[in-house]
């Protein structure tokens, strides 16, 4: 099978761009792509994605899968593992790995959860 060569006929709405309007279009049809998947981000996530968020700040897969496991537990995966990780540690003045094995150890928790629910 062989392909027919079209691409002369498919450019030709593109002929009279220069490189710069050339790039300036490209950004605005990435950017026209990708919109719709980073709103979706925004409101939708999932164990496994938070876990992945989690590895990216510093904590093993272990403490991951036990931290999100928690926050899960606490209905607030919505707000993501990590920011529940970052209020906690703002709020105690600790570090942000100190704040993952709190909530691993259960320390502070229902006192975190319940002021997270309301961030």
């Amino acid at each position: 099978m062989e392909r027919k060569d079209d691409f002369l006929e498919r450019r030709k709405h593109l002929a009279g761009l220069s490189d710069a309007e050339l790039k300036e279009r490209f950004w605005e049809l990435a950017f026209k792509l990708a919109t719709p998947m980073s709103e979706l981000a925004k409101s939708h996530t999932s164990p496994s994605i938070e876990r992945s968020v989690l590895l990216r700040m510093g904590f093993d897969s272990i403490q991951s899968r036990e931290i999100v496991q928690k926050v899960l537990e606490a209905g607030l995966l919505s707000k993501g593992a990590g920011h529940v990780i970052l209020k906690l540690s703002e709020k105690l003045k600790i570090s942000i790995e100190d704040a993952g094995k709190a909530i691993i150890n259960g320390e502070n928790i229902d006192n975190l959860f319940s002021e997270a629910k309301n961030a």
